[in-house]
């Protein structure tokens, strides 16, 4: 598992690539959590995540929450059928905005 982070803005871009599961969770969150500011959003491209386990799940309802603390949002993007089968089961799905691709989030 891997991830690319960029900043773009007021939005940290995260693209996973693999499994998102507990051996890499707590760095990742580490990580993204440490890039927010106030008003951060974030924009996860999942188009390369083939799997997620709970904590993965753990790691983006945190980070949608520190976003939202502060004023911003968390968008979901390319979500692959697989890992979205997980979502559903677990109905995170109900609380993310998930978006078909990284081209159609919108933080206006």
């Amino acid at each position: 598992m891997g991830w690319e982070i960029k900043e773009e803005g007021n939005v940290v871009k995260v693209a996973v690539d693999g499994r998102l599961v507990a051996a890499v969770a707590p760095a990742l969150r580490e990580e993204v959590m440490g890039r927010m500011t106030e008003g951060s959003n974030v924009l996860f491209d999942l188009s390369n995540m083939v799997h997620i386990d709970s904590s993965g799940l753990g790691v983006l309802v945190q980070v949608l929450q520190k976003a939202k603390a502060g004023g911003g949002k968390v968008v979901l993007a390319a979500l692959q059928p697989g890992p979205k089968i997980v979502f559903d089961i677990t109905k995170v799905s109900r609380v993310f905005e998930i978006v078909p691709t990284v081209e159609d989030a919108n933080f206006s």
